[in-house]
């Protein structure tokens, strides 16, 4: 699978600075692991680890989010079950396995 993303490679687009206490979440990004804290959304959980979310479909830029409150499609990323999810809303789970490109069977 490649995105092109390399998570934490280069390092995330966003830097924690406080709210560390919670308790760490394990999930799977491009199937490189991950980690976030708990009540992070998936946005938040991956831009920690990686410095965009996904490549925009329409050319070469990486896309790290718009509107940030589920009203346009810049965060949408796939699971690797093949489902999609806006990662601005949702929150981030254990185990979570997600995608920055779509599966070969997306339509």
């Amino acid at each position: 699978m490649t995105s092109g993303l390399q998570p934490g490679a280069l390092g995330g687009r966003i830097v924690r600075l406080a709210e560390k206490g919670r308790p760490q979440v394990r999930f799977r990004l491009d199937g490189a692991d991950c980690q976030a804290l708990a009540g992070d959304t998936v946005l938040t959980a991956v831009l920690v680890c990686a410095p965009a979310v996904r490549q925009s479909e329409f050319g070469r830029e990486k896309r790290a989010g718009f509107c940030l409150m589920g009203a346009c499609q810049d965060c949408w990323l796939w699971q690797e079950d093949g489902g999609r999810l806006r990662a601005c809303s949702t929150v981030v789970a254990e185990g979570m396995q997600l995608r920055t490109v779509p599966p070969e069977t997306w339509p």
